[in-house]
């Protein structure tokens, strides 16, 4: 039996949303009305980044500079030890992101981990604001259940799924995993719906709970 460690980035492998820290500072318009819009079930989270990036019109070596250099972007501890428990009991590891694949490229690459493999949305510098796509696993642009079309891609791969996140958007491929791990928004939603998850605070909790797992495999969760 294989397993997929499909992880999500902004809030769960970083500390701070880096989208909303990049928009923060840089969009030129009221994009935290379009947010609550997203939070309160209006707006996919596709069209959301799409339109909120779109009010960025800084260039993209502006914003990695922000992001590599300012001191606001933290990764939470735990991240290499996760990545040699994955690598030491076969399961494969996968970041599904709706954040930008231009800064998490980057954020890899600072940390010496360009073999991680990702799915982010696609982003393209222009003129008129940060031009942002979500591509699915098919080629098709999508622009809802991007994770959720990623984990089921896997699953008709042969994976079973581990799953970890940190926001809405991940409560939705969480429902497909054998097991979850949560903190934050997706914790408290995780809870209401009534998903079983194992709550974290670093990414040596999921690494400690993946060795427990292995050594005594558990039964199909949530």
């Amino acid at each position: 039996m294989k397993y997929m460690v499909q992880c999500d980035f902004d809030g769960t492998i970083t500390v701070e949303d880096v989208s909303f820290l990049l928009l923060d500072e840089f969009a030129r318009g009221d994009w935290r009305t379009m947010l609550a819009e997203y939070q309160d079930g209006k707006m996919s989270v596709g069209v959301f980044n799409t339109r909120a990036f779109a009010m960025i019109r800084e260039s993209e070596e502006t914003l990695l500079d922000y992001v590599l250099n300012s001191g606001k972007v933290q990764i939470r501890d735990g991240l290499p030890e996760l990545l040699e428990c994955c690598a030491g009991n076969g399961l494969e590891f996968n970041i599904v992101s709706n954040g930008q694949d231009f800064y998490i490229k980057a954020i890899l690459n600072k940390l010496g981990l360009n073999g991680v493999k990702y799915h982010a949305a696609t982003s393209r510098f222009t003129p008129d604001g940060v031009d942002v796509h979500y591509i699915g696993p098919d080629g098709d642009v999508v622009t809802d259940c991007f994770k959720e079309t990623h984990a089921r891609r896997f699953m008709e791969q042969g994976y079973r799924l581990i799953y970890a996140g940190n926001g809405l958007s991940d409560v939705y491929p969480a429902k497909l995993a054998d097991h979850v791990f949560a903190i934050s928004d997706m914790l408290r939603r995780c809870k209401e719906v009534g998903i079983t998850c194992y709550p974290f605070e670093d990414l040596h909790d999921i690494a400690r709970h993946l060795e427990k797992l292995q050594q005594a495999p558990a039964s199909r969760q949530g």
